[in-house]
């Protein structure tokens, strides 16, 4: 018997739930870019994504055989596919590639273009309705995000690392407002392990590579690759999906306008990284963007 099938309401409140889901994808994801670039020094960007979601997709595959939540119907399973493809194996193949030429600020404002192409498509796709003052919040917030990228002194260019990392942004957009519908039907955890069960498939071919880069790794690249499968991808795209399928896709999407400002102030409490000046104002730009949108009377 399916335990899949629910309706469930999206609400339009922050609730303890829907909070403590936001933060720790927040968090989870803003310490995902440092442990890329550790990464990378001993991976290369496609077999980096293939350990990664290796190492998150067997225990996904184990709840879904542990908890059965039934087998998705076809239109469900190919919005489920998308996910796997775009979401989890192309992201994070587009968004590592990237990562080797454009800087952490750099990137992270262009990453940062995801809640705009979101809450454009779920306006158009979904019928969500992005008011004035949340369109007003979100210009805040990515001009925020630029400030951080400039304060980085590496300075803004459209190369081919910025063009993949824009590819991932568009990648996370998509599957966001496809899958959107499934949490009517589908239980956030249920989603979330199909998506890293059908990307670790997806990215199997690079897995052979991967392990012989891993075994010549030094340390601290074996233990970046480590944490970002059980954190920012096992832990976080679980917390994800709990917060999506609780508020609308426009509004999810820009608390992830939280993820640089944060980073900023990880490396500052871990590595001693002090930020400039243009990064402090910009990420209180951001933040405040974030609280505009969500602002409710």
């Amino acid at each position: 018997m399916s335990i899949a099938a629910v309706d469930r309401p999206v609400r339009t409140s922050v609730d303890a739930v829907t909070a403590a889901s936001v933060l720790v994808t927040i968090l989870a994801w803003a310490s995902a870019f440092p442990a890329i670039r550790a990464g990378l020094q001993a991976f290369g960007p496609v077999e980096l994504g293939a350990l990664r979601f290796a190492i998150a997709g067997v225990p996904a595959a184990a709840f879904l055989v542990l908890t059965r939540p039934g087998w998705p119907s076809l239109p469900d399973f190919l919005r489920l596919a998308t996910g796997g493809v775009l979401f989890v194996a192309l992201y994070t193949a587009l968004l590592n590639m990237g990562e080797t030429t454009v800087s952490a600020g750099a990137a992270s404002f262009i990453i940062n273009t995801n809640p705009i192409i979101t809450a454009g498509l779920a306006m158009a796709l979904l019928g969500e309705r992005f008011g004035a003052r949340a369109w007003a919040g979100t210009a805040l917030s990515f001009l925020g995000i630029g400030l951080i990228a400039l304060g980085e002194g590496g300075g803004l260019r459209i190369d081919t690392g910025a063009l993949l990392i824009l590819g991932a942004a568009l990648c996370t957009s998509v599957t966001t407002v496809v899958q959107k519908p499934l949490f009517s039907r589908h239980r956030p955890l249920a989603v979330s392990a199909w998506n890293m069960a059908l990307g670790a498939l997806v990215l199997g071919p690079w897995l052979p590579q991967a392990a012989a880069e891993f075994s010549a790794a030094a340390p601290q690249a074996r233990w970046a690759a480590v944490y970002l499968g059980l954190v920012p991808s096992l832990v976080a795209y679980g917390t994800w999906a709990v917060a999506l399928s609780r508020l609308p896709a426009s509004r999810a999407s820009n608390f992830m306008y939280c993820v640089p400002p944060v980073a900023t102030l990880l490396g500052f409490l871990w590595l001693g990284e002090v930020p400039t000046p243009l990064g402090i104002v910009g990420g209180a730009m951001a933040l405040a963007g974030v609280a505009v949108v969500n602002w409710r009377r």
